[in-house]
């Protein structure tokens, strides 16, 4: 490249609003100074595609020159990082009309003269505007010199701007067409922690965000190079070396982007090595899904389902989402207006012919076509899961019960969060009830082994397994032969409010409200417990004043067999499990009271009317039914020194 001068430099004034752009650009519209080598790598690459349409009809303009590539040249001693290209290249008033305007990248235009039959083909080519500005997060200074391709090489331009709202040009000779930007690194980027003469950093980044660009993107290779003996020297000590940097280029990216290949063509190995280079999970993806998406939005997914639970999946806050592209360009790391929340363990790659994308490239807009994806994403993943759980392969059915041990509790917050796929939801979840221990009855499942009779798919919230095997309320349905679906994570009890039946058949939790079995209990039963109501009501009576404001109601049960009693709260009113969970977390809960339910066969119960304790008694039995219903004691001391006094009776 030659720096003969035709003219002296010309200074220009950025447009009006360009100082207030620039501040923006290094200030606030980027999170993070590594994003100018996504930028400037990917203009690089947009003016490979204009070229290489360019040529579709004037194959000249390649100049002798058709391999196209992107280069990357750190100079340390200069302290300046240069991007080149050997793409279209600007005249001078090409770098005037779409550097120093703002948020023209020049390809706006160049879409415009398309004709109406050229637009399909010329429609990957991105249009992105402010892109070069990132360059002065981290320069203080960036020089472009650049040579239109087809034009003589004595119109070259060079340009250059310290950012703070004017800029040069001048005319340059330049044998080779197309543009390079070369940043004059600011002395804080230049060394530490955030080096950017550090080869080793531009390549991770140059594999992070533009690893699929389908263009050979280079760097000089660096060889160790060891140290010679000086002739006569017979030391033992060992010889020392360093890297040297050679002319010799080498390719740092894999310029392929799988997931724009068919998925007939890809090995299930790519797949694998694709996901463990996105992700950095040394384990390999329980199961993944490949489309391409085709309707008013048009996008590419490829999905993964990790085998194992990241460390933060219950931290709501932290970033989740998938790695997003349009049309192959990186934009963002953790899409997660892409996918539902409760989907957040996915990892992947969306590639959107068009998005709404708000100048940074880094936010998305939320729109109509971001839900569109989110959606469609959403469906993809459930039907990934239910081919897995409903698949009669012994293989599919283990990776389902090893996603249901690690996702299972996340997906059941689907059932408030996505009203649209409850269904689907559903017909996942797995639960151990009171005749099968393993996590493996859905409610489909139940449904078959339902009594004949049965009107309601019965099911009980717990706190582990153990306690609600041990419950109480379980007592009738033991008696009866009943199964019961027992529910013993904390999202159960929040998740099951959303969920009124499945396929038709209500839901019913046992411990709220009260228990109607329909057909299946008999007239006498009936009778007995009407009898039972007349017969304990002194002791109800009595069991109300004695114990005030604690229990909203007492009655007499009809659901216990060998306990004393139980607590029952409302339909639709917080139980002791949640009313715990929320105090937990720290939020303000209702002051719900529970009704005691007593056993009237249970000799405790029968040993009230006449026991000279009664108030200390009452409020035993409560504090004891409190306790096998998972809640907390207000004052365990209390209870403690009501039970030595009645023991010692």
């Amino acid at each position: 490249m030659s720096d003969n001068q035709a003219n002296q430099p010309q200074q220009h004034v950025f447009e009006a609003e360009v100082a207030q752009l620039l501040h923006l650009v290094t200030h606030s519209l980027y999170s993070n100074a590594d994003i100018f080598v996504r930028e400037l790598v990917s203009n690089a690459s947009d003016a490979c595609d204009k070229l290489r349409f360019e040529a579709t009809s004037d194959d000249s303009l390649y100049e002798d020159d058709g391999e196209l590539r992107i280069r990357i040249d750190v100079d340390t001693d200069a302290k300046t990082v240069t991007f080149i290209d050997n793409g279209i290249g600007m005249t001078a008033e090409d770098t005037i009309e779409n550097l120093g305007t703002i948020a023209k990248s020049g390809t706006k235009a160049f879409l415009e003269k398309l004709s109406e039959s050229q637009k399909q083909d010329g429609n990957l080519i991105g249009q992105f505007g402010v892109g070069f500005y990132s360059g002065f997060i981290v320069a203080d200074t960036i020089t472009v010199e650049s040579r239109k391709a087809g034009v003589p090489a004595d119109q070259g331009v060079r340009w250059v701007s310290d950012g703070t709202g004017k800029f040069t040009t001048e005319t340059i000779t330049k044998e080779t067409r197309g543009t390079s930007i070369t940043l004059h690194l600011k002395e804080e980027y230049a060394e530490g922690e955030d080096n950017y003469l550090d080869r080793s950093k531009i390549k991770q980044l140059v594999n992070k965000y533009s690893d699929h660009i389908n263009l050979p993107i280079q760097m000089r290779k660096e060889v160790w190079q060891e140290d010679v003996r000086e002739e006569g020297d017979d030391s033992d000590a060992p010889l020392g070396g360093e890297m040297v940097v050679t002319d010799e280029w080498e390719t740092v990216n894999k310029a392929n982007a799988l997931w724009t290949r068919s998925s007939s063509e890809i090995e299930d190995e790519e797949y694998i090595d694709f996901y463990k280079n996105v992700t950095y999970d040394f384990d390999e993806p329980l199961a993944w899904t490949h489309n391409r998406v085709e309707g008013r939005v048009q996008y590419t997914q490829l999905l993964y389902i990790p085998k194992k639970a990241p460390m933060d999946l219950y931290a709501r806050e932290q970033q989740h989402g998938l790695k997003l592209y349009v049309k192959r360009v990186f934009i963002m790391d953790d899409a997660e207006q892409l996918l539902p929340m409760y989907l957040r363990f996915v990892k992947g790659v969306i590639d959107s012919a068009d998005l709404p994308l708000n100048v940074s490239r880094e936010l998305l807009q939320e729109s109509r076509d971001v839900k569109s994806i989110r959606d469609g994403n959403a469906r993809r993943i459930l039907t990934l899961l239910a081919s897995l759980a409903n698949s009669e392969d012994s293989d599919k059915q283990e990776k389902f019960a090893q996603f249901y041990s690690e996702f299972g509790d996340v997906i059941k917050e689907g059932l408030g969060e996505d009203m649209g796929n409850q269904e689907r939801i559903a017909k996942l979840l797995r639960y151990a009830t009171s005749t099968h221990d393993g996590l493996e009855t859905g409610f489909a499942d139940y449904k078959e082994r339902m009594k004949e009779g049965q009107k309601a798919i019965y099911y009980l919230t717990a706190d582990n397994l153990a306690a609600a095997k041990n419950s109480p309320q379980l007592e009738l349905f033991k008696k009866k032969g009943i199964e019961v679906i027992l529910m013993t994570s904390r999202v159960d009890e929040w998740a099951m409010n959303f969920l009124t039946e499945f396929d038709g058949t209500p839901l019913q939790n046992i411990a709220k409200g009260a228990v109607d079995l329909g057909d299946l209990q008999d007239e006498a039963e009936k009778a007995e417990a009407e009898k039972a109501q007349e017969t304990l009501k002194p002791v109800v009576d009595k069991l109300k004043t004695a114990l005030g404001s604690r229990a909203k109601d007492v009655q007499v049960s009809t659901r216990l067999v060998d306990s004393p009693a139980c607590l029952v709260v409302g339909d639709g009113e917080l139980s002791p499990q949640m009313i715990q969970m929320l105090k937990q977390m720290g939020q303000e809960v209702p002051d719900v009271k529970p009704t005691l339910e007593v056993n009237p066969n249970h000799p405790l119960i029968q040993k009230l009317e006449t026991s000279e304790q009664f108030d200390d008694l009452a409020q035993v039995i409560f504090d004891q039914a409190l306790l096998a219903d998972g809640g907390q004691l207000e004052d365990p001391a209390a209870y403690l020194k009501r039970v030595n006094e009645l023991l010692l009776k």
